[in-house]
């Protein structure tokens, strides 16, 4: 009697090679996944500022209700559109981030903080814009100037630690340039709240429109730097174009 092997199959398992970009959405998944969740959280927590409109002390309608807590609809626009924009900020950042390590999850976490904390400033505009709109105003410019803080701190040390792609280093620079100007900006506009707390508020929204689309400011910011280094250059090389001719 003859025996055969088994003609039975292993099933084979199928090797997927991973890539350079595989790799590196490996190694900040989870920062990110946890930073999506806290930005989540955060921007849920604004809506409560709302419910409690719903339970008015006094017996009015809802339409006069709503119109009566006209700074809190304000102050909740104002809040949710500033953490969506911090995250659309943080996630264009990640785009380049390709890997990490310790210090840079506390330099992660610090802007995680500051985008927990925005609900209360929140709060505190909504209750004392009209009561004491210049104190009110100022508290919430201040989160701004940690914020700005905060996503530079970000970009420069995922700059100066090469956590970015060496050959995009280049364009990573201007995108870190836009968060320093930004300090600067919010920085004023947090001190002219005590001149005027609407036209610091109008500034703000102005910071809004330019930071909503991060990518197009900073490829404007890259125009600019390259046009400033080509002046630098043709300044440097004219006088020796004269020498030459001489």
């Amino acid at each position: 009697m003859l025996f055969y092997p088994s003609c039975r199959l292993k099933p084979k398992t199928l090797v997927i090679p991973m890539t350079e970009k595989t790799n590196r959405n490996k190694e900040t998944f989870r920062v990110e996944l946890f930073s999506d969740g806290v930005f989540a959280i955060a921007i849920t927590l604004l809506v409560l500022e709302l419910i409690q409109i719903l339970h008015p002390e006094s017996d009015a309608d809802l339409l006069t209700t709503c119109l009566n807590h006209w700074q809190s609809f304000l102050a909740y626009f104002i809040g949710f559109t500033t953490i969506l924009i911090c995250w659309i900020n943080h996630h264009v950042a990640f785009e380049f981030i390709h890997k990490v390590d310790t210090k840079f999850l506390w330099v992660n976490g610090f802007l995680l903080f500051i985008v927990t904390l925005t609900p209360f400033p929140t709060a505190v505009l909504a209750e004392y814009l009209q009561k004491e709109g210049t104190i009110a105003m100022a508290f919430f410019a201040f989160n701004y100037i940690l914020i700005s803080i905060a996503a530079y701190s970000i970009c420069a040390y995922a700059y100066k630690h090469h956590l970015i792609p060496e050959d995009e280093r280049t364009y990573f620079q201007s995108y870190k340039l836009i968060y320093y100007y930004a300090i600067y900006y919010t920085v004023i506009a947090f001190f002219i709240c005590f001149i005027s707390p609407w036209i610091s508020m109008g500034l703000y929204i102005v910071l809004f429109a330019l930071f909503a689309a991060p990518k197009e400011l900073t490829v404007r910011i890259e125009k600019l730097r390259m046009r400033k280094i080509k002046n630098v250059k043709s300044k440097e090389t004219k006088p020796g174009e004269k020498d030459t001719h001489a």
